[in-house]
């Protein structure tokens, strides 16, 4: 599966981020997709190539740029329970520091970038997130109607409050079709009824699964959350999403 290295202008500075696609000339979907708050590593880059091997071509960037290239923290190359508190220590100036203005040029440029490539088809593109990466996919399906056909995020981290600019508060302007893949305590059932109630109030269809005999991060395998049925479940869902709202060719 070919993959590249890249490096995308933003107003900020230059984002580097990792693509993959499928072989040969043909032009394929695009797919933005946000990691979780650990940042771009092996284990997004293996859930990329996974997907472009169903036909997609796939750009993950680095979220923490303006803080230097992936990792822009150290990280063991196994996120365990043991170490997670010192990581999640190291990383938190770096979270704090994304504003929702700082998001919004980000989306811009991503989106930017990835609907001028070669290897990417014409037409609306899918935005997929990860935990921390689920506000920001939503954030981007929000902000371009007209750009986004299909967002989906897993085991989603905070989404919505009381700050004027929480999610659901932006929800009425989407019209993409979402998915939301939730492990088992991920949001409270009062959570979930806003952001069903927001997004019937905004037409679109959506599907919010609470997912099995999971925990939060259950897609990362490099995490102790990761269950290899939930991966697949969330592959499942995410592939059918996908079919149905991207065009090919």
């Amino acid at each position: 599966m070919p993959s590249k290295t890249l490096s995308i202008p933003t107003p900020d500075g230059r984002a580097d981020a990792f693509a993959a696609f499928p072989d040969g000339n043909e032009r394929h979907p695009g797919v933005l997709l946000y990691t979780d708050a650990f940042g771009l590593r092996p284990v997004p880059a293996a859930l990329a190539r996974e997907l472009a091997g169903h036909g997609y071509y796939v750009l993950v960037p680095n979220l923490h740029y303006r803080h230097g290239p992936a990792p822009a923290v150290e990280l063991p190359d196994h996120i365990g329970e043991d170490v997670l508190p010192e990581v999640v220590d190291r990383l938190m100036p770096l979270l704090r520091a994304h504003t929702v203005e700082s998001g919004r040029r980000d989306a811009d440029a991503y989106l930017d970038f990835l609907t001028t490539r070669a290897e990417v088809g014409a037409g609306p593109v899918a935005v997929v997130g990860y935990c921390l990466g689920t506000l920001f996919a939503m954030r981007t399906a929000a902000a371009h109607p007209d750009r986004v056909a299909a967002v989906a995020g897993f085991h989603p981290g905070f989404v919505v409050g009381d700050a004027p600019d929480s999610l659901h508060r932006l929800i009425p302007t989407l019209t993409a079709e979402v998915h939301l893949g939730l492990a088992e305590g991920d949001l409270t059932p009062e959570i979930v009824g806003e952001l069903y109630q927001a997004l019937d109030a905004a037409g679109v269809g959506h599907t919010t699964e609470i997912y099995p005999d999971t925990t939060h991060g259950f897609t990362m395998a490099d995490t102790d959350a990761f269950s290899a049925a939930g991966l697949q479940r969330h592959w499942d869902r995410l592939l059918d999403l996908l079919g149905r709202t991207l065009v090919r060719g």
